[in-house]
């Protein structure tokens, strides 16, 4: 049994046969016909998350929507309309949640359908452009380094094809193909080139699992989304004995008319739900992900946005990120005395006989006349980021190899050896072309070996690389260069950027598991590194409890990317690089990178102060529930009254908090430190609502609606007090946003209508006095308990003082 029959075991039974077609020439435009009427298609989806009615659904038929829609029903039934208000606010809330999810669903499907891969397919002999849906049963696909196989497929014919399985069969190891063999869609190419006739597509095919995993829009292995749920089903545990026992009290115990105590009862319960939590959660997301596409930036997945607040680690390959694409040719330094002339025309038929050329190859191209006739090929070696090096046979010239001179130069090169060294430590990439009258066999390099030359090649550090290095250093991000070059190159780079490291470059190239660990707790900068031990670095990482990203573009960064917490793949990158990643860089701007960090901080620190709110009126209207039981009293508001509070302290707030400006690095820990500040902060809340409204009740004289409306003040005060601690440090805008909300509160007493409305009926002096005092009471126990940590605070000052990555 092969690798992959296990994974084979899972999949549909098998179509009945293809007939092989020939793979210069492909199916003709009548057989594409005839396929595309069987639906024989590979209708891969590529929606970046729910489907517009799983959207309808997911924000309608909730557990707190049907509990506030029961709660409504109620209170339509019995009146009047204005303690209905909660109801219009959960319609308002879900529409808008509903709306705005949708937008940056369409959003991000437009982005993702204009940028998504393509494959080669040979259709009546001409090779065509054509998206993954597009492909059809029996097609011919030419595939080559970089490429990701999107349908199940045969190998009609194979040029040093290797292919790498791992994301299909979890095999690490590259896997030479020849043909007549399987290939499995979602492996990826790393060396050489090939023709795939296709086998399986559509839901047949692991492509759509694959790409449907690659760019789901959802909230999957999120913290945030695991500390919401938990909280929602705490807050579940508590309301409903308490929801029920406070029914029971209002309707046999206080002593009130029927519809004022429903009225009650509907009032405690619906305080007791955080309705805008999960509804400003996912807006947070969107609208992050929604600033991100404006920059450019394609999210693949809603746990990225997440991810991109908690990074402490970012690994990144040298080419291509730190540098700009290409290489450009500097000089061919002859090590022997064959003439340059000769030397040069080694280099250009390597180049030019290459089916699949890379950025070496194309920078080779360019050396000697396209008129001059092409050698003929007997074999060839394509090269692989594992090999580091790659061979051909030309008929009677020989076996040439190309690459790097710590693989393939003799130990006897010394001279060789240390000019090659001297180009490295300054900056420039080196490889070696050394001859032998052998045949290449296999992965293994011919005998006798002679070097000929030394091919010097220079890259352009992208502008912007300092700053955007110097930007993450400060926020606390540690940057590691994981490189294919040698120590010295990777070296230089990292010192024209000044970015530190606690030790020199470190050849990682014949490290084992345990060399390797030692060396990523002792230096930044890691060379030399085979695709597989970048994926062991990520682990490493893991280990020691770091959140890491990684920044790459090529197919040897496939692995890592798909291992670290939050992979980002360069727009301009391979075809699997770009599928595998959950962020991607569509117009192939490393300094965007800061404003990708600081938009997942955005995020996750403003859904923080959101829980906050919301949860801290969960807990007050809890106890306050509780503590009216225990007393067997009338519940000190209606609906209304709630309504006036949840939308002033924290509906509109939050809102605004909700897409608050910079923050800090998001640290674990999401529900304890929720509940870390909002138990206490709703215990003093309630605690003082409670102590007012009894006081008032005592007082002589005082109606019930006058305790009523002691109580509000009381609550609301204290409730806009934590707000201000909340929304700390308080800038201006956070400054007004409080002090209209206290306007707007005091605007109620002043319009008769609104008193009218909101039955609000104020009490003599001498309760308002006694509420005064204990509000000022709740408000010092909250500063002392809750504002002496400045901790947070401060982390806040730190990341709004930071410009960089705002826009």
């Amino acid at each position: 049994m092969t690798a992959s029959d296990p994974v084979r075991a899972i999949a549909p039974p098998p179509r009945p046969s293809v007939t092989p077609v020939d793979p210069a020439w492909g199916l003709t435009d009548a057989q594409v016909r005839a396929q595309i009427e069987a639906g024989l298609v590979n209708g891969v989806s590529r929606t970046t998350g729910r489907t517009v009615p799983q959207i309808m659904r997911a924000n309608l038929f909730t557990r707190f929507n049907a509990i506030l829609g029961s709660l409504f029903v109620i209170v339509m039934v019995i009146g009047p309309v204005q303690d209905a208000l909660f109801g219009i606010v959960l319609v308002v809330n879900t529409t808008i949640g509903i709306i705005q999810e949708w937008r940056s669903k369409r959003t991000l499907d437009n982005l993702a359908i204009l940028h998504a891969p393509t494959s080669s397919v040979v259709r009546s002999s001409a090779k065509v452009q054509l998206r993954s849906d597009e492909i059809v049963l029996g097609d011919v696909l030419e595939v080559r380094r970089g490429d990701q196989i999107p349908v199940d497929g045969r190998l009609l014919t194979s040029d040093g094809l290797e292919v790498d399985e791992s994301l299909v069969t979890g095999e690490s190891e590259a896997v030479g193909k020849i043909s007549g063999e399987r290939v499995l869609s979602g492996s990826f190419v790393v060396a050489g080139v090939g023709r795939v006739q296709a086998t399986e597509v559509g839901e047949r095919s692991y492509a759509r699992g694959l790409e449907e995993n690659a760019r789901r829009f959802s909230l999957i292995r999120s913290e945030l989304q695991q500390g919401t749920n938990q909280i929602l089903r705490l807050v579940t545990w508590v309301m409903v004995p308490t929801g029920v026992a406070l029914f029971i009290t209002q309707l046999l115990r206080s002593h009130q008319p029927l519809a004022d105590a429903l009225r009650g009862s509907v009032a405690g319960v619906a305080a007791m739900v955080p309705e805008g939590l999960v509804l400003l959660t996912s807006m947070a997301f969107a609208v992050g992900a929604m600033r991100l596409a404006r920059r450019r930036v394609l999210v693949q997945e809603l746990a990225a946005v997440e991810g991109l607040a908690r990074v402490d680690v970012l690994c990144i390959d040298k080419t291509g990120t730190l540098t700009e694409p290409g290489l450009r040719l500097l000089d061919v330094e002859v090590q022997t005395d064959t003439p340059r002339s000769a030397v040069e025309a080694v280099l250009a038929q390597i180049a030019r006989t290459d089916p699949a050329p890379n950025s070496t190859m194309q920078a080779l191209d360019g050396m000697r006349p396209r008129e001059e006739p092409t050698w003929h090929v007997e074999s060839r070696v394509a090269f692989s980021s594992s090999r580091k090096w790659s061979a051909v046979s030309f008929a009677r010239k020989g076996t040439w190899i190309l690459g790097a001179p710590q693989i393939v130069l003799p130990k006897t090169a010394k001279l060789v050896m240390a000019r090659a060294e001297a180009h490295e430590a300054a900056a420039r990439r080196v490889l070696v072309l050394a001859h032998s009258e052998f045949p290449v066999t296999g992965s293994i390099l011919p005998r006798e070996l002679e070097p000929v030359a030394l091919v010097i090649l220079a890259e352009r550090l992208r502008p912007d690389a300092g700053p955007t290095i110097r930007y993450l250093l400060d926020q606390g991000v540690t940057v590691k260069v994981l490189s294919g070059d040698a120590p010295r190159t990777v070296g230089q780079i990292a010192e024209r950027l000044a970015l530190p490291s606690p030790g020199l470059a470190r050849d990682a190239s014949r490290l084992d598991t345990n060399g390797l660990r030692v060396a990523v707790a002792e230096t930044n900068l890691l060379c030399r590194v085979r695709p597989e031990q970048k994926s062991d670095i990520v682990r490493i990482l893991h280990d020691d409890g770091h959140v890491v990203a990684m920044v790459g573009d090529g197919v040897n960064d496939v692995q890592a990317l798909k291992e670290a917490d939050l992979g980002i793949a360069m727009g301009s990158g391979s075809q699997s690089t770009r599928s595998v990643a959950r962020v991607v860089l569509l117009d192939n701007d490393f300094s965007v990178v800061p404003g990708i960090v600081a938009e997942g901080r955005r995020v996750i620190a403003n859904i923080e102060r959101v829980a906050n709110l919301f949860v801290t009126k969960t807990v007050y209207a809890a106890l306050l529930a509780i503590a009216i039981v225990l007393a067997a009293v009338p519940y000190p508001f209606f609906p209304r009254h709630l309504t006036i509070v949840s939308t002033l302290t924290i509906g509109v707030p939050g809102f605004f908090l909700a897409f608050g400006a910079a923050a800090p690095r998001a640290a674990p820990g999401f529900t304890r430190r929720v509940l870390r500040f909002t138990i206490p902060a709703g215990s003093v809340t309630a605690g003082a609502t409670f102590a007012a409204y009894m006081a008032a009740r005592s007082s002589t004289g005082t109606t019930l609606a006058e305790a009523r409306t002691a109580a509000l003040i009381c609550v609301f005060i204290v409730a806009l007090w934590i707000l201000v601690l909340i929304s700390r440090p308080l800038n201006l805008l956070r400054l007004v946003l409080v002090l209209a909300m206290a306007g707007s509160f005091l605007v109620l007493f002043a319009v008769p209508l609104s008193r009218e409305l909101f039955d609000l009926v104020l009490p003599d002096g001498g309760v308002l006095g006694v509420v005064g005092g204990i509000a000022a009471v709740a408000i010092a126990v909250l500063a002392l308990f809750l504002g002496a940590d400045g901790q947070l605070r401060e982390r806040f000052k730190a990341a709004e003082g930071s410009k960089i990555g705002e826009g």
